[in-house]
């Protein structure tokens, strides 16, 4: 079986935003996992506008988009297997523009895995319980441990223009933990997948 394909999503795209950096820190040690290749899918380059397709994505199907963005962005998710989706706190929730990405698509997102990181000064963690009921919304089946980084004890300089991500050693223990979580998910969801596809008997 070839390995999982896994995206860790920048999921903030405003000047001065740490979800690049968070983001590439989950890469850095999910680097040689066996069975499993982590990516970087940021969405400061995915180039979408606020939602302006015509139909719901459930209802009009890939088939159905009318925008070239938003073809583009579903043949990128539809490649990958599972997401580790990285978000700021914003107003007690999630950044604007990681449910922007997610409303554009449906089924490219459906039967897959997720596992969730925040960063914030409560450590982000409502943006997390708010993501938890958008992704389920969209059939992502998020796994129960989660990272949450604390603007107090996980970064330096937090106010500063150029803050330093220094996470404490509990979160070492608990990343490689979500993502065996996510990697087993992600497998199972495979063959979900798999199932709905094949042709009845």
């Amino acid at each position: 079986m070839a390995d999982l394909k896994i995206a860790v999503i920048a999921g903030s795209t405003r000047p001065g935003r740490k979800s690049r950096t968070v983001a590439e820190w989950v890469l850095d040690r999910a680097a040689g996992r066996p069975g499993a290749g982590y990516h970087l899918l940021d969405l400061a380059d995915a180039g979408l506008p606020l939602l302006d397709e015509p139909a719901s994505a459930k209802v009009a199907g890939p088939a159905g988009y009318t925008r070239e963005h938003t073809r583009r962005w579903s043949a990128t998710v539809a490649g990958y297997d599972g997401f580790v989706f990285v978000t700021p706190e914003y107003n007690h929730s999630v950044s604007g523009v990681l449910k922007n990405a997610v409303d554009f698509l449906y089924h490219e997102w459906a039967n897959k895995a997720a596992a969730l990181v925040s960063y914030g000064g409560a450590g982000g963690a409502r943006a997390i319980e708010h993501l938890r009921g958008i992704l389920s919304e969209v059939q992502i089946a998020h796994v129960q441990q989660s990272l949450s980084l604390s603007a107090f004890t996980d970064f330096e300089g937090w106010r500063t223009e150029q803050p330093t991500l220094a996470p404490s050693a509990v979160q070492d223990i608990f990343l490689p933990l979500m993502l065996t979580q996510l990697e087993t998910w992600a497998t199972a969801m495979r063959a979900v997948r798999q199932n709905a596809l094949a042709p009845a008997a």
